[in-house]
């Protein structure tokens, strides 16, 4: 049974930063998929990026290519959502989540574990 904890979300100011943590255990990443996606008040969840497990990266929305980066340390089976130049529009509920096939897709059908999901909230 693959197990997916979040943690680092919080409070931020509009312009700073946040890395979120995804930490695995019963799979190892070189094994499963994992992807990141949020949900905002009112509306659908959305996929934000994910990374496979031979390490091919996706990032799914425009507004946050260029700021959001995907990454994984091995070692500590753990996947990272680092998250730079915060808009309030990024505010949302944000979910690791995990499947044990190969590709990277975005949507949430596709993902068969989950973690509790974590508050991120940019204010201003």
């Amino acid at each position: 049974q693959l197990q997916l904890v979040e943690s680092g979300g919080g409070l931020v100011q509009i312009g700073g930063s946040l890395r979120l943590s995804c930490a695995a255990s019963g799979f190892t990443l070189d094994d499963i998929t994992i992807g990141w996606f949020r949900q905002a008040p009112g509306k659908e969840r959305e996929g934000v990026s994910c990374i496979s497990s031979n390490g091919y990266s996706r990032t799914f929305i425009d507004s946050v290519r260029g700021r959001f980066t995907i990454s994984r340390d091995i070692a500590k089976n753990t996947v990272y959502l680092q998250m730079n130049s915060l808009r309030p529009e990024d505010t949302a509920v944000y979910y690791c989540a995990g499947r044990r096939r190969s590709g990277c897709p975005g949507t949430r059908d596709m993902y068969n574990y989950w973690g509790q999901g974590i508050q991120v909230t940019v204010s201003s």
